[in-house]
Protein backbone atom coordinates (compact mmCIF):
# COMPACT_ATOMS: atom_id res chain seq x y z
CA UNK A 1 0.00 0.00 0.00
CA UNK A 2 2.68 2.12 0.34
CA UNK A 3 4.79 1.86 -2.70
CA UNK A 4 1.05 2.23 -4.37
CA UNK A 5 0.84 5.45 -2.54
CA UNK A 6 4.25 6.70 -3.60
CA UNK A 7 3.45 5.79 -7.32
CA UNK A 8 0.65 7.81 -7.28
CA UNK A 9 1.93 10.54 -5.60
CA UNK A 10 5.02 10.04 -8.04
CA UNK A 11 2.62 10.06 -10.87
CA UNK A 12 0.56 13.54 -9.87
CA UNK A 13 3.37 15.28 -9.55
CA UNK A 14 4.63 14.39 -12.87
CA UNK A 15 1.92 14.90 -14.57
CA UNK A 16 1.27 17.79 -12.54
CA UNK A 17 3.58 19.82 -15.31
CA UNK A 18 0.63 20.50 -17.76
CA UNK A 19 -1.91 21.06 -14.89
CA UNK A 20 0.28 23.85 -14.16
CA UNK A 21 0.20 25.47 -17.30
CA UNK A 22 -2.89 27.21 -16.87
CA UNK A 23 -2.05 28.39 -13.77
CA UNK A 24 1.38 30.29 -15.14
CA UNK A 25 -1.08 31.99 -17.48
CA UNK A 26 -3.44 33.28 -15.02
CA UNK A 27 -4.15 36.41 -14.72
CA UNK A 28 -3.05 37.13 -18.46
CA UNK A 29 -4.89 38.22 -21.05
CA UNK A 30 -5.88 36.65 -24.44
CA UNK A 31 -3.98 39.41 -26.56
CA UNK A 32 -0.85 38.40 -24.14
CA UNK A 33 -1.20 34.76 -24.16
CA UNK A 34 -0.88 35.52 -28.12
CA UNK A 35 2.14 37.43 -27.93
CA UNK A 36 3.60 34.19 -25.85
CA UNK A 37 2.53 32.18 -28.34
CA UNK A 38 4.32 33.84 -31.00
CA UNK A 39 7.48 34.99 -29.51
CA UNK A 40 7.93 31.52 -27.96
CA UNK A 41 7.58 32.11 -24.28
CA UNK A 42 4.95 29.31 -24.49
CA UNK A 43 7.91 27.02 -24.13
CA UNK A 44 9.42 29.03 -21.81
CA UNK A 45 6.21 28.64 -19.21
CA UNK A 46 6.16 25.00 -20.16
CA UNK A 47 9.90 25.05 -18.93
CA UNK A 48 8.95 26.90 -15.81
CA UNK A 49 6.39 24.48 -15.04
CA UNK A 50 8.59 21.37 -15.38
CA UNK A 51 11.21 23.26 -13.31
CA UNK A 52 8.20 23.24 -10.40
CA UNK A 53 7.23 19.47 -11.32
CA UNK A 54 10.81 18.29 -11.17
CA UNK A 55 11.68 19.90 -7.93
CA UNK A 56 8.28 17.91 -6.11
CA UNK A 57 8.90 14.47 -7.70
CA UNK A 58 12.92 14.96 -7.20
CA UNK A 59 12.10 16.45 -3.33
CA UNK A 60 9.44 13.60 -2.48
CA UNK A 61 11.95 10.60 -3.45
CA UNK A 62 14.38 12.01 -1.33
CA UNK A 63 11.88 11.81 1.67
CA UNK A 64 10.40 8.66 1.67
CA UNK A 65 10.15 6.13 4.59
CA UNK A 66 12.87 3.73 4.83
CA UNK A 67 10.17 0.81 2.73
CA UNK A 68 9.40 2.82 -0.09
CA UNK A 69 11.36 2.58 -3.46
CA UNK A 70 13.53 6.21 -4.36
CA UNK A 71 12.58 6.42 -7.60
CA UNK A 72 11.83 9.92 -9.22
CA UNK A 73 9.28 10.57 -11.71
CA UNK A 74 11.00 13.82 -12.48
CA UNK A 75 12.40 12.54 -16.02
CA UNK A 76 9.23 12.47 -17.04
CA UNK A 77 8.83 16.50 -17.36
CA UNK A 78 12.39 16.69 -18.46
CA UNK A 79 11.85 14.44 -21.24
CA UNK A 80 9.01 16.23 -22.24
CA UNK A 81 10.87 19.47 -22.12
CA UNK A 82 13.56 18.47 -24.27
CA UNK A 83 11.55 16.72 -26.91
CA UNK A 84 9.13 19.90 -26.85
CA UNK A 85 11.16 22.57 -26.52
CA UNK A 86 14.12 24.30 -27.71
CA UNK A 87 17.56 22.69 -27.32
CA UNK A 88 19.07 25.61 -24.92
CA UNK A 89 15.73 25.07 -22.97
CA UNK A 90 15.91 21.35 -22.66
CA UNK A 91 20.19 21.74 -21.71
CA UNK A 92 18.83 24.26 -18.65
CA UNK A 93 16.44 21.74 -17.35
CA UNK A 94 18.63 19.13 -17.79
CA UNK A 95 21.35 20.89 -15.76
CA UNK A 96 19.34 21.51 -13.31
CA UNK A 97 17.97 17.94 -12.86
CA UNK A 98 21.18 17.19 -11.90
CA UNK A 99 21.47 19.80 -9.77
CA UNK A 100 18.39 18.89 -7.66
CA UNK A 101 19.79 15.74 -7.25
CA UNK A 102 22.76 16.97 -5.06
CA UNK A 103 20.33 19.39 -3.17
CA UNK A 104 17.72 17.15 -2.04
CA UNK A 105 19.82 13.58 -1.79
CA UNK A 106 21.06 12.31 1.70
CA UNK A 107 23.82 11.04 0.37
CA UNK A 108 25.96 10.87 -3.08
CA UNK A 109 26.75 7.86 -4.46
CA UNK A 110 27.00 6.93 -8.60
CA UNK A 111 23.90 4.54 -8.26
CA UNK A 112 21.97 7.56 -6.31
CA UNK A 113 22.87 9.93 -8.89
CA UNK A 114 22.22 7.95 -11.93
CA UNK A 115 18.67 6.07 -10.12
CA UNK A 116 17.33 9.84 -9.42
CA UNK A 117 18.47 11.82 -12.74
CA UNK A 118 18.38 9.27 -15.50
CA UNK A 119 21.34 10.68 -16.56
CA UNK A 120 22.55 7.66 -18.66
CA UNK A 121 19.40 8.09 -21.28
CA UNK A 122 19.84 11.75 -21.75
CA UNK A 123 21.91 11.26 -24.80
CA UNK A 124 19.03 9.12 -26.62
CA UNK A 125 16.56 11.73 -25.63
CA UNK A 126 18.07 14.07 -27.30
CA UNK A 127 19.01 12.36 -30.16
CA UNK A 128 15.16 11.44 -30.35
CA UNK A 129 13.96 15.13 -30.25
CA UNK A 130 14.29 15.86 -34.02
CA UNK A 131 12.78 12.82 -34.81
CA UNK A 132 9.69 13.40 -32.29
CA UNK A 133 9.19 17.21 -33.58
CA UNK A 134 8.69 15.87 -37.30
CA UNK A 135 6.45 12.93 -36.53
CA UNK A 136 2.74 12.05 -36.60
CA UNK A 137 0.75 12.16 -33.00
CA UNK A 138 0.79 8.39 -32.91
CA UNK A 139 4.67 8.12 -33.46
CA UNK A 140 5.54 11.31 -30.90
CA UNK A 141 3.11 8.63 -28.59
CA UNK A 142 5.28 5.86 -29.07
CA UNK A 143 8.70 7.22 -29.05
CA UNK A 144 7.58 9.03 -25.22
CA UNK A 145 6.37 5.89 -24.14
CA UNK A 146 9.43 4.04 -25.43
CA UNK A 147 11.91 6.65 -23.82
CA UNK A 148 10.19 7.08 -20.45
CA UNK A 149 9.82 2.97 -20.34
CA UNK A 150 13.48 2.95 -20.72
CA UNK A 151 14.18 5.58 -18.06
CA UNK A 152 11.82 4.04 -15.64
CA UNK A 153 13.86 0.09 -16.87
CA UNK A 154 17.40 1.64 -16.01
CA UNK A 155 16.32 3.04 -12.83
CA UNK A 156 14.41 0.25 -11.82
CA UNK A 157 17.87 -2.45 -12.44
CA UNK A 158 19.68 0.44 -10.74
CA UNK A 159 17.86 0.36 -7.79
CA UNK A 160 17.97 -3.38 -8.01
CA UNK A 161 21.41 -3.48 -7.72
CA UNK A 162 21.86 -0.96 -5.25
CA UNK A 163 19.28 -3.33 -2.81
CA UNK A 164 20.77 -6.83 -4.07
CA UNK A 165 21.66 -8.07 -0.62
CA UNK A 166 18.81 -6.50 1.18
CA UNK A 167 16.53 -8.94 2.21
CA UNK A 168 13.78 -6.81 3.46
CA UNK A 169 12.17 -6.60 -0.10
CA UNK A 170 10.94 -9.30 -1.22
CA UNK A 171 11.05 -10.49 -5.42
CA UNK A 172 7.56 -10.18 -5.82
CA UNK A 173 7.58 -6.83 -4.05
CA UNK A 174 10.60 -5.67 -6.82
CA UNK A 175 9.36 -6.75 -9.46
CA UNK A 176 5.45 -5.33 -8.65
CA UNK A 177 7.04 -1.82 -7.73
CA UNK A 178 9.07 -1.47 -11.00
CA UNK A 179 6.22 -2.56 -13.13
CA UNK A 180 3.99 -0.02 -11.20
CA UNK A 181 6.29 2.86 -11.16
CA UNK A 182 7.02 2.08 -15.02
CA UNK A 183 3.43 2.61 -15.69
CA UNK A 184 2.88 5.00 -13.87
CA UNK A 185 5.46 6.93 -15.28
CA UNK A 186 4.33 5.87 -19.06
CA UNK A 187 0.64 6.92 -17.99
CA UNK A 188 1.76 10.30 -16.84
CA UNK A 189 3.70 10.69 -19.53
CA UNK A 190 0.98 9.99 -21.73
CA UNK A 191 -1.71 11.88 -20.66
CA UNK A 192 0.99 14.89 -20.43
CA UNK A 193 1.44 13.95 -23.83
CA UNK A 194 -2.11 14.09 -24.81
CA UNK A 195 -3.17 17.49 -22.72
CA UNK A 196 -0.22 19.22 -24.35
CA UNK A 197 -1.28 17.94 -28.04
CA UNK A 198 -5.17 19.20 -27.41
CA UNK A 199 -3.56 22.43 -25.79
CA UNK A 200 -1.72 23.13 -28.93
CA UNK A 201 -4.28 22.26 -31.18
CA UNK A 202 -7.06 24.89 -29.28
CA UNK A 203 -4.17 27.45 -29.51
CA UNK A 204 -4.39 26.67 -33.41
CA UNK A 205 -8.00 26.98 -33.52
CA UNK A 206 -7.89 30.31 -31.32
CA UNK A 207 -4.71 32.00 -33.31
CA UNK A 208 -6.27 31.01 -36.79
CA UNK A 209 -9.85 32.19 -35.29
CA UNK A 210 -8.09 35.75 -34.25
CA UNK A 211 -6.16 35.57 -37.63
CA UNK A 212 -9.79 35.30 -39.28
CA UNK A 213 -11.16 37.91 -36.92
CA UNK A 214 -8.52 40.41 -37.73
CA UNK A 215 -9.05 39.67 -41.75
CA UNK A 216 -12.46 40.20 -41.46
CA UNK A 217 -12.15 43.36 -39.55
CA UNK A 218 -9.57 44.61 -42.35
CA UNK A 219 -11.01 43.73 -45.12
CA UNK A 220 -14.75 45.67 -43.28
CA UNK A 221 -12.87 47.82 -43.32
CA UNK A 222 -11.13 48.37 -46.80
CA UNK A 223 -14.77 47.50 -47.68
CA UNK A 224 -15.94 50.42 -46.02
CA UNK A 225 -13.14 52.89 -47.28
CA UNK A 226 -14.11 51.71 -50.99
CA UNK A 227 -18.32 52.49 -50.56
CA UNK A 228 -17.44 55.78 -49.10
CA UNK A 229 -14.73 56.92 -51.53
CA UNK A 230 -16.74 55.30 -54.26
CA UNK A 231 -18.52 58.91 -56.32
CA UNK A 232 -22.18 56.90 -56.23
CA UNK A 233 -24.90 57.49 -53.83
CA UNK A 234 -24.65 53.54 -51.77
CA UNK A 235 -27.71 52.45 -49.48
CA UNK A 236 -28.49 48.66 -48.35
CA UNK A 237 -32.01 47.29 -47.22
CA UNK A 238 -33.51 43.94 -45.81
CA UNK A 239 -35.98 42.25 -47.19
CA UNK A 240 -38.76 44.68 -46.03
CA UNK A 241 -36.77 47.69 -47.93
CA UNK A 242 -35.33 49.17 -44.54
CA UNK A 243 -32.11 51.18 -45.05
CA UNK A 244 -29.35 49.40 -42.67
CA UNK A 245 -26.12 51.02 -44.84
CA UNK A 246 -25.43 54.07 -46.45
CA UNK A 247 -22.11 55.32 -47.64
CA UNK A 248 -20.79 58.88 -47.06
CA UNK A 249 -21.95 60.18 -50.96
CA UNK A 250 -25.41 59.24 -50.21
CA UNK A 251 -25.01 61.46 -46.41
CA UNK A 252 -23.79 64.07 -48.67
CA UNK A 253 -26.35 63.68 -51.23
CA UNK A 254 -29.17 63.88 -48.27
CA UNK A 255 -27.76 66.64 -46.56
CA UNK A 256 -27.79 68.62 -49.73
CA UNK A 257 -31.20 67.63 -50.82
CA UNK A 258 -32.65 67.07 -47.32
CA UNK A 259 -31.07 69.51 -45.16
CA UNK A 260 -32.54 68.38 -42.26
CA UNK A 261 -31.81 64.78 -42.17
CA UNK A 262 -29.06 63.36 -40.67
CA UNK A 263 -27.40 59.42 -40.90
CA UNK A 264 -29.68 58.40 -37.89
CA UNK A 265 -32.66 59.82 -39.46
CA UNK A 266 -31.70 57.65 -42.70
CA UNK A 267 -30.68 54.54 -40.76
CA UNK A 268 -34.06 51.78 -40.50
CA UNK A 269 -36.00 54.25 -42.65
CA UNK A 270 -37.82 52.65 -45.69
CA UNK A 271 -35.79 53.58 -49.06
CA UNK A 272 -38.59 55.29 -50.14
CA UNK A 273 -37.54 58.40 -48.57
CA UNK A 274 -34.98 58.81 -51.79
CA UNK A 275 -37.14 59.88 -53.76
CA UNK A 276 -40.70 62.38 -54.17
CA UNK A 277 -44.28 60.44 -53.06
CA UNK A 278 -45.47 59.94 -56.67
CA UNK A 279 -42.23 57.79 -57.12
CA UNK A 280 -42.53 55.73 -54.09
CA UNK A 281 -44.26 53.36 -55.21
CA UNK A 282 -42.02 52.83 -57.91
CA UNK A 283 -38.67 52.28 -55.66
CA UNK A 284 -40.50 49.92 -53.25
CA UNK A 285 -41.47 47.63 -56.57
CA UNK A 286 -37.88 47.74 -57.65
CA UNK A 287 -36.25 46.77 -54.53
CA UNK A 288 -39.10 43.98 -54.31
CA UNK A 289 -38.26 42.53 -57.79
CA UNK A 290 -34.86 42.49 -56.38
CA UNK A 291 -35.52 40.84 -53.02
CA UNK A 292 -37.77 38.37 -54.37
CA UNK A 293 -37.13 37.47 -58.11
CA UNK A 294 -33.43 37.97 -57.40
CA UNK A 295 -33.51 40.74 -60.64
CA UNK A 296 -31.27 43.64 -61.40
CA UNK A 297 -33.42 46.56 -62.47
CA UNK A 298 -32.76 50.41 -62.82
CA UNK A 299 -35.13 53.21 -61.98
CA UNK A 300 -35.23 57.23 -62.99
CA UNK A 301 -36.48 58.77 -60.54
CA UNK A 302 -36.92 62.70 -59.67
CA UNK A 303 -36.46 64.65 -56.25
CA UNK A 304 -37.03 68.14 -57.03
CA UNK A 305 -34.97 69.66 -60.02
CA UNK A 306 -32.25 66.49 -59.73
CA UNK A 307 -32.71 63.44 -61.52
CA UNK A 308 -30.81 60.19 -60.29
CA UNK A 309 -30.46 57.05 -61.86
CA UNK A 310 -31.30 54.06 -59.35
CA UNK A 311 -30.14 50.43 -59.98
CA UNK A 312 -31.13 47.88 -57.84
CA UNK A 313 -29.12 44.64 -56.97
CA UNK A 314 -30.04 41.73 -55.27
CA UNK A 315 -27.25 40.65 -51.68
CA UNK A 316 -27.46 37.06 -51.54
CA UNK A 317 -26.41 35.42 -48.09
CA UNK A 318 -22.94 33.15 -48.14
CA UNK A 319 -23.60 29.36 -49.80
CA UNK A 320 -22.01 26.93 -51.42
CA UNK A 321 -25.65 25.53 -52.96
CA UNK A 322 -26.39 27.09 -56.67
CA UNK A 323 -30.12 28.06 -55.12
CA UNK A 324 -28.63 31.07 -53.10
CA UNK A 325 -30.77 33.12 -50.36
CA UNK A 326 -31.53 36.89 -50.97
CA UNK A 327 -31.20 38.40 -47.68
CA UNK A 328 -31.71 42.38 -48.75
CA UNK A 329 -30.55 44.25 -51.95
CA UNK A 330 -28.21 47.28 -52.82
CA UNK A 331 -29.26 51.05 -54.18
CA UNK A 332 -26.69 52.67 -56.41
CA UNK A 333 -28.03 55.56 -57.06
CA UNK A 334 -26.15 58.28 -59.61
CA UNK A 335 -27.27 61.41 -59.86
CA UNK A 336 -27.91 62.30 -63.50
CA UNK A 337 -28.88 65.74 -63.48
CA UNK A 338 -25.68 67.55 -65.33
CA UNK A 339 -26.01 64.53 -67.87
CA UNK A 340 -29.72 65.31 -68.67
CA UNK A 341 -28.78 69.11 -68.83
CA UNK A 342 -26.07 68.14 -71.41
CA UNK A 343 -28.57 65.84 -73.36
CA UNK A 344 -31.05 68.44 -74.00
CA UNK A 345 -28.26 70.71 -74.90
CA UNK A 346 -26.78 68.21 -77.18
CA UNK A 347 -30.66 68.16 -78.78
CA UNK A 348 -31.19 71.92 -79.12
CA UNK A 349 -27.51 71.92 -80.85
CA UNK A 350 -28.17 69.78 -83.44
CA UNK A 351 -31.09 71.38 -84.15
CA UNK A 352 -29.54 74.72 -84.45
CA UNK A 353 -27.17 73.16 -86.43
CA UNK A 354 -30.16 71.57 -88.88
CA UNK A 355 -31.12 75.06 -88.89
CA UNK A 356 -28.14 77.05 -89.53
CA UNK A 357 -27.17 74.91 -92.44
CA UNK A 358 -30.34 75.21 -94.02
CA UNK A 359 -30.37 79.31 -93.20
CA UNK A 360 -27.28 79.01 -94.72
CA UNK A 361 -27.91 77.55 -97.92
CA UNK A 362 -30.95 79.99 -97.92
CA UNK A 363 -28.71 83.39 -97.68
CA UNK A 364 -26.60 82.02 -100.40
CA UNK A 365 -29.50 82.13 -102.58
CA UNK A 366 -30.69 85.02 -101.34
CA UNK A 367 -27.67 86.84 -102.56
CA UNK A 368 -28.78 86.05 -106.31
CA UNK A 369 -31.77 87.96 -106.64
CA UNK A 370 -30.19 90.61 -104.73
CA UNK A 371 -27.20 91.05 -106.97
CA UNK A 372 -30.22 91.10 -109.85
CA UNK A 373 -32.01 94.10 -107.75
CA UNK A 374 -29.18 96.18 -107.30
CA UNK A 375 -28.11 95.29 -111.17
CA UNK A 376 -31.53 97.25 -112.00
CA UNK A 377 -31.61 99.43 -109.63
CA UNK A 378 -28.16 101.39 -110.91
CA UNK A 379 -29.96 100.96 -114.41
CA UNK A 380 -32.70 102.73 -113.12
CA UNK A 381 -30.49 105.39 -111.58
CA UNK A 382 -28.89 106.23 -114.35
CA UNK A 383 -32.15 106.86 -116.60
CA UNK A 384 -33.80 108.58 -113.52
CA UNK A 385 -33.28 112.18 -112.63
CA UNK A 386 -30.84 113.73 -110.37
CA UNK A 387 -33.31 114.54 -107.69
CA UNK A 388 -33.73 111.08 -106.91
CA UNK A 389 -29.77 109.83 -106.63
CA UNK A 390 -29.88 109.95 -103.11
CA UNK A 391 -32.94 107.70 -102.64
CA UNK A 392 -31.27 104.99 -105.07
CA UNK A 393 -27.84 105.62 -102.77
CA UNK A 394 -30.17 104.94 -99.21
CA UNK A 395 -31.28 102.00 -101.45
CA UNK A 396 -28.10 100.81 -102.58
CA UNK A 397 -26.09 101.26 -99.45
CA UNK A 398 -28.98 99.23 -97.21
CA UNK A 399 -28.25 96.10 -100.52
CA UNK A 400 -24.75 96.21 -99.41
CA UNK A 401 -24.84 96.40 -95.73
CA UNK A 402 -27.49 93.06 -96.40
CA UNK A 403 -24.72 91.62 -98.35
CA UNK A 404 -21.60 92.45 -95.98
CA UNK A 405 -24.47 90.60 -93.14
CA UNK A 406 -24.91 87.71 -95.30
CA UNK A 407 -21.52 87.17 -95.89
CA UNK A 408 -20.45 87.45 -92.90
CA UNK A 409 -23.21 84.76 -91.60
CA UNK A 410 -21.76 82.34 -94.27
CA UNK A 411 -18.06 82.53 -93.18
CA UNK A 412 -19.62 81.96 -89.88
CA UNK A 413 -21.46 78.83 -90.57
CA UNK A 414 -18.64 77.40 -92.00
CA UNK A 415 -17.81 74.11 -90.83
CA UNK A 416 -15.08 73.05 -92.98
CA UNK A 417 -11.76 72.35 -92.66
CA UNK A 418 -9.16 75.16 -93.02
CA UNK A 419 -6.26 74.84 -95.87
CA UNK A 420 -3.00 75.88 -93.64
CA UNK A 421 0.30 76.24 -95.01
CA UNK A 422 3.70 77.39 -93.14
CA UNK A 423 3.50 81.20 -92.82
CA UNK A 424 4.52 84.04 -90.66
CA UNK A 425 2.18 85.81 -88.73
CA UNK A 426 4.58 89.24 -89.29
CA UNK A 427 4.10 88.70 -93.04
CA UNK A 428 0.36 88.99 -92.35
CA UNK A 429 0.65 91.48 -90.39
CA UNK A 430 2.86 93.89 -92.85
CA UNK A 431 0.50 92.88 -95.76
CA UNK A 432 -2.37 94.61 -93.70
CA UNK A 433 -0.29 97.34 -92.36
CA UNK A 434 -0.84 99.86 -95.12
CA UNK A 435 -4.70 99.53 -95.08
CA UNK A 436 -4.81 99.99 -91.52
CA UNK A 437 -2.46 102.86 -91.81
CA UNK A 438 -4.81 104.16 -94.77
CA UNK A 439 -7.97 103.78 -92.05
CA UNK A 440 -6.22 104.94 -88.77
CA UNK A 441 -4.82 108.37 -91.02
CA UNK A 442 -8.32 109.20 -91.89
CA UNK A 443 -9.68 109.08 -88.36
CA UNK A 444 -6.70 110.79 -87.33
CA UNK A 445 -5.08 107.63 -85.16
CA UNK A 446 -1.80 105.89 -85.00
CA UNK A 447 -0.66 102.51 -84.83
CA UNK A 448 2.08 101.06 -83.32
CA UNK A 449 3.49 97.58 -84.11
CA UNK A 450 5.73 95.76 -81.15
CA UNK A 451 6.68 92.64 -83.24
CA UNK A 452 8.45 89.67 -81.60
CA UNK A 453 11.94 88.34 -83.72
CA UNK A 454 11.66 84.96 -82.21
CA UNK A 455 8.24 84.37 -83.04
CA UNK A 456 8.25 81.17 -85.28
CA UNK A 457 6.29 80.01 -88.43
CA UNK A 458 2.68 78.53 -88.26
CA UNK A 459 0.23 76.55 -89.45
CA UNK A 460 -2.16 78.80 -90.34
CA UNK A 461 -4.78 79.85 -93.58
CA UNK A 462 -3.66 83.38 -94.29
CA UNK A 463 -6.72 84.24 -95.78
CA UNK A 464 -8.38 83.71 -92.66
CA UNK A 465 -5.84 85.25 -90.15
CA UNK A 466 -6.40 88.26 -92.53
CA UNK A 467 -9.68 88.93 -91.53
CA UNK A 468 -9.32 88.04 -88.08
CA UNK A 469 -6.64 91.11 -87.73
CA UNK A 470 -8.39 93.45 -89.78
CA UNK A 471 -11.63 92.97 -87.66
CA UNK A 472 -9.77 93.42 -84.61
CA UNK A 473 -7.80 96.22 -85.71
CA UNK A 474 -10.91 97.91 -86.92
CA UNK A 475 -12.90 97.28 -83.48
CA UNK A 476 -10.49 98.93 -81.62
CA UNK A 477 -10.27 102.13 -84.10
CA UNK A 478 -13.84 102.28 -83.88
CA UNK A 479 -13.93 102.20 -80.09
CA UNK A 480 -11.37 105.37 -80.10
CA UNK A 481 -11.57 108.85 -80.36
CA UNK A 482 -8.54 111.24 -82.54
CA UNK A 483 -5.38 110.95 -81.21
CA UNK A 484 -6.02 107.15 -80.17
CA UNK A 485 -3.28 104.63 -80.41
CA UNK A 486 -3.76 101.06 -81.82
CA UNK A 487 -0.83 98.58 -80.75
CA UNK A 488 -0.41 95.29 -82.65
CA UNK A 489 1.96 92.78 -80.39
CA UNK A 490 3.48 89.83 -81.02
CA UNK A 491 5.11 87.69 -78.41
CA UNK A 492 6.32 84.08 -76.86
CA UNK A 493 4.04 82.79 -74.52
CA UNK A 494 5.46 79.78 -72.69
CA UNK A 495 4.72 76.99 -75.74
CA UNK A 496 2.22 79.50 -77.49
CA UNK A 497 2.33 82.65 -79.76
CA UNK A 498 0.01 85.17 -78.82
CA UNK A 499 -1.07 88.30 -80.74
CA UNK A 500 -2.41 91.16 -78.33
CA UNK A 501 -4.59 94.09 -80.20
CA UNK A 502 -4.76 96.79 -77.74
CA UNK A 503 -6.15 100.23 -78.21
CA UNK A 504 -7.13 103.06 -75.69
CA UNK A 505 -10.70 103.51 -76.28
CA UNK A 506 -13.22 103.40 -73.43
CA UNK A 507 -12.98 100.10 -72.36
CA UNK A 508 -16.11 97.21 -72.60
CA UNK A 509 -18.34 97.23 -69.57
CA UNK A 510 -18.09 94.00 -67.79
CA UNK A 511 -22.00 92.96 -68.30
CA UNK A 512 -21.69 93.73 -72.25
CA UNK A 513 -17.91 91.84 -71.96
CA UNK A 514 -19.44 88.16 -71.61
CA UNK A 515 -21.56 88.46 -74.36
CA UNK A 516 -18.74 90.06 -76.86
CA UNK A 517 -18.63 86.87 -78.90
CA UNK A 518 -22.76 86.02 -79.19
CA UNK A 519 -23.75 86.02 -82.19
CA UNK A 520 -25.81 89.17 -83.41
CA UNK A 521 -24.63 91.13 -80.28
CA UNK A 522 -22.92 94.43 -81.19
CA UNK A 523 -22.23 97.37 -79.20
CA UNK A 524 -22.31 99.51 -82.59
CA UNK A 525 -25.27 101.47 -84.01
CA UNK A 526 -24.10 99.88 -87.55
CA UNK A 527 -22.97 96.86 -86.48
CA UNK A 528 -24.05 93.42 -87.60
CA UNK A 529 -22.94 91.87 -84.55
CA UNK A 530 -21.04 88.73 -86.43
CA UNK A 531 -17.76 90.16 -86.32
CA UNK A 532 -15.65 88.79 -83.19
CA UNK A 533 -17.91 85.53 -83.49
CA UNK A 534 -16.46 85.07 -86.87
CA UNK A 535 -12.87 85.76 -85.34
CA UNK A 536 -13.74 83.39 -82.61
CA UNK A 537 -14.78 80.37 -85.13
CA UNK A 538 -11.77 81.30 -87.28
CA UNK A 539 -9.45 80.94 -84.18
CA UNK A 540 -10.82 78.15 -83.00
CA UNK A 541 -10.50 76.39 -86.23
CA UNK A 542 -6.82 77.14 -85.91
CA UNK A 543 -6.98 75.10 -82.59
CA UNK A 544 -6.12 79.10 -81.04
CA UNK A 545 -8.17 80.60 -78.01
CA UNK A 546 -9.26 84.24 -77.95
CA UNK A 547 -9.93 86.43 -75.22
CA UNK A 548 -10.52 90.17 -74.04
CA UNK A 549 -9.39 91.89 -71.13
CA UNK A 550 -11.00 95.36 -70.62
CA UNK A 551 -11.65 97.98 -67.60
CA UNK A 552 -13.69 100.81 -68.58
CA UNK A 553 -11.47 104.35 -69.42
CA UNK A 554 -8.42 102.13 -69.83
CA UNK A 555 -8.78 100.58 -72.80
CA UNK A 556 -9.17 97.34 -74.48
CA UNK A 557 -6.91 94.28 -75.67
CA UNK A 558 -7.55 91.00 -77.41
CA UNK A 559 -5.28 88.25 -77.12
CA UNK A 560 -5.09 85.57 -79.83
CA UNK A 561 -2.93 82.57 -78.83
CA UNK A 562 -2.09 80.21 -81.47
CA UNK A 563 -0.11 76.66 -80.68
CA UNK A 564 3.26 76.17 -81.99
Amino acid sequence: MVSLKDILIQMLLAGSVVFLIPLFHLGLTRQAVAKMERTGMAQASLAATSVASMLLCMFFAQHTSPLSVPISLSIVPLTLVILYCRPGIGLTLSFLQVLFYFIFAHSYDPYGLLLHTGILLYPIVWLSAKRFKHNTPSRQMAILITLIAAELVVASLLWILSIHNDVTFSVTYIVLTTLGYTAGAIVAGSLSLLWLERMQHYRGLEQHLSEVHHRYITETEKLHQILNAVPLSIATVDKEGTVMFVNEMLKQTAREQLPCTTTPDLIGQPASQFVESGQADKMDNSIRRAVIHGEVNGLTVRYGAHVFQSRTVPIYAFSTEPAREVTGAMLIIQDITELEMLRNELDNVDRLSLVGQMAASITHEVRNPMAVVRGFLQLMQEKSPESLDHYYRIVLEELDRANSIINDFLSLAQNRIAEKEESQLHDIIHELSPLLWADANLRGQSIELMLDHNVPKLHLNSKEIKQVVLNLARNGMEAMNEKGVLTLETRMVDDKVELCVRDTGSGIPRVKKEKLFEPFYTTKAKGTGLGLSMCLSIVERHNGSISVESEEGQGTTFKVAFQR
